[in-house]
């Protein structure tokens, strides 16, 4: 009794289907691994947010950039993150810190920090401006 499912096997077939399925965990892996850790982006984007509260026309405007750049170098797990606050750099890795692998560069951000969160203590305008100049500043130096 010759019983047929139906299905042939083509020529080639299953070594396509092993090169498709390999490909595409391979593409996973690498795209998953690139936005695992990418603190220069996450520098340059915490620099563009400081810059936009720079140029802010208010306090609640300068403070809110300076929350977006903050969550940017501290990531979800760090210090002073505000899950209300929108994080520019959620898909770029944990945080322009935590990404951070030199301890020179960490220090720096971390001066950063130390300067937005100068600006979100204050209520006044001039001075919470100058802190998101001068995070700016201190940011473009070390993204360059």
């Amino acid at each position: 009794m010759n019983v047929h499912s139906g299905f042939t096997f083509r020529p080639g077939f299953v070594v396509r289907l092993i090169s498709t399925v390999s490909g595409t965990a391979l593409a996973l892996i690498i795209s998953s691994s690139a936005l695992a850790a990418d603190a220069p982006s996450e520098v340059k984007t915490a620099a563009v947010h400081a810059g936009l509260a720079a140029k802010a026309d208010n306090v609640k405007g300068v403070q809110t950039h300076l929350h977006h750049a903050l969550n940017c170098l501290v990531g979800p797990d760090g210090d002073g993150f505000d899950s209300n606050e929108l994080n520019p750099c959620g898909d770029m890795g944990k945080g322009a810190i935590p990404d951070t692998k030199d301890d020179m560069m960490k220090g720096q951000l971390k001066k950063a920090v130390a300067k937005v969160n100068s600006g979100l203590d204050t209520d006044d305008y001039d001075e919470a401006k100058s802190a998101a100049m001068s995070t700016q500043k201190m940011l473009e130096a070390q993204s360059m």
